[in-house]
């Protein structure tokens, strides 16, 4: 077989493959003992037919064409290795010569992976925000938890911001009753928003048994967007009371003794989440730092793709939400143009850092074990919210492991950009990210690594009485 490849761009090549008819041969034999059992000529056991015979009976150009069908993907794959190609999509395939006793040619396009000249990674420098973690911060939070501890108790008197709410509501189009859009005996605490536009407003100042009603627009369901009227009526009035910020309420809402312990506890815990936040910005911010470092030639196929991917994952969530896209540009203060530019760029960088991190995995031979494989299936799983198993029976039947595999690889390769790289917070402090934990508190290997040196003995002294 021979085979030559014509560069069309970075990221697409066409090959010619010439494939001789005595390579054919086996494939020809192969196509003839299935059409052998495929049919029933009188004077033959099935699968007995002589070529001669299915060559008069079905024509030996239905023999010819299996015998392509079969050879064909072998010849492509070849082809692919000869010429050290990796294939990012599906080929159009042309057979351009086929003869009986002559060979088979044929050219497929396809994407490929580009060759990038990758650039020194190491001690590359970055820098994020500052890590700050306010008193409001953690008022904020103690707040939070006081609300968890709050009683409500019936009161008389107009509805104020902030209280909780009975209602019965309806909304009404042309005088009728929106599907989906009538409930009854609602709790709802007022100031949330969130529910329909116009409610809050409404409610505040409104008795119990007192009806009101306004127009606003839906979010969600066919009417979405046009004008409906809202009757709104309140059946209960609650207010709620707060404990005492004291050491009392510290003992009863946690293990602290004391109000000031809680308060530090709070603090920790918003500064690990906080630590693990300007670590995520780190990571983005190393990786855009190698991508001005390089020009890599980007797959437009490949780049669509995953725009559209993109625009229907969030159109999912939206439709989830309850939030139309008009509606979440208004919020997100941007226009549809500003929008479709940064969803293009931030695809184009994310499309370019993969091609890169796989560069940097080959280049630092990266592997994958079981555990890790493992491990992985069972986080990708529990992010999906589905069952482990059935989400690793998913990809194993679906051959998508070496998917996940390279996405393991490429964690690897980010993990070792961040490492080498010199990241400093906007007050020139340089982040300590080796040594960071899942939960955010920074380990100290020295201190682990003695550890578990003076456990060992103990686990194999335990392993040696139970055996």
């Amino acid at each position: 077989m021979k085979s030559a490849v014509e560069t069309l761009s970075p990221t697409r090549a066409k090959l010619t493959v010439e494939v001789p008819f005595e390579e054919l041969k086996p494939s020809l034999d192969a196509a003839y003992q299935k059409i052998a059992k495929q049919i029933n000529v009188p004077g033959f056991r099935r699968g007995k037919v002589p070529p001669q015979v299915i060559d008069r009976q079905v024509g030996r150009g239905v023999v010819l064409d299996e015998a392509v069908n079969e050879v064909l993907p072998k010849a492509y794959v070849e082809a692919l290795q000869e010429n050290n190609l990796t294939p990012l999509a599906q080929p159009d395939i042309e057979v351009t010569k086929f003869e009986d006793n002559d060979g088979l040619e044929f050219t497929a396009e396809v994407d490929v992976k580009p060759e990038i000249d990758l650039p020194s990674y190491e001690g590359l420098e970055a820098s994020v925000d500052d890590l700050a973690v306010t008193d409001e911060d953690v008022a904020e939070q103690v707040d939070a938890l006081r609300e968890r501890f709050g009683t409500l108790s019936d009161v008389e008197r107009a509805v104020q911001d902030g209280d909780f709410v009975v209602i019965d509501l309806v909304a009404t189009n042309d005088g009728e009753v929106v599907d989906g859009a009538e409930i009854a005996g609602f709790s709802y605490k007022v100031g949330n928003g969130g529910m329909i536009d116009g409610l809050d407003d409404a409610l505040v100042g409104m008795a119990v048994d007192e009806e009101k009603t306004f127009t606003t627009q839906l979010v969600s369901g066919e009417l979405v967007g046009q004008d409906v009227e809202v009757k709104v009526k309140v059946t209960q009035v609650q207010e709620q009371e707060l404990p005492e910020l004291d050491d009392d309420f510290a003992q009863e809402a946690s293990e602290f003794d004391t109000l000031e312990e809680l308060r530090e506890d709070v603090r920790e815990r918003l500064t690990r989440g906080k630590r693990l936040e300007q670590a995520a910005a780190a990571r983005d911010a190393v990786l855009e730092a190698l991508l001005e470092k390089v020009e890599v030639p980007l797959p437009e196929t490949m780049v669509t793709e995953e725009l559209n991917a993109r625009r229907a994952n969030l159109e999912q969530q939206l439709q989830f939400s309850g939030l139309t896209l008009e509606k979440y540009l208004e919020e997100e203060n941007q226009t549809q143009e500003e929008f479709e530019a940064d969803l293009e760029r931030r695809v184009r960088d994310a499309v370019a850092a993969q091609f890169l991190l796989d560069e940097i995995a080959d280049k630092e031979e990266l592997g994958v074990d079981q555990g890790e494989l493992t491990q992985h299936m069972i986080r990708r799983a529990q992010q999906s919210g589905q069952d482990p198993q059935e989400f690793v029976n998913h990809m194993f039947e679906h051959n998508h492991v070496p998917e996940l595999v390279q996405e393991i690889r490429r964690g690897k390769a980010l993990q070792l950009l961040v490492e080498g790289a010199e990241v400093k917070d906007a007050a020139g402090n340089v982040l300590e990210l080796k040594n960071l934990k899942a939960d955010g508190s920074i380990g100290d290997p020295e201190a682990e690594a003695a550890e578990a040196s003076e456990e060992a003995p103990e686990a194999a002294a335990e392993e040696t009485t139970e055996a």
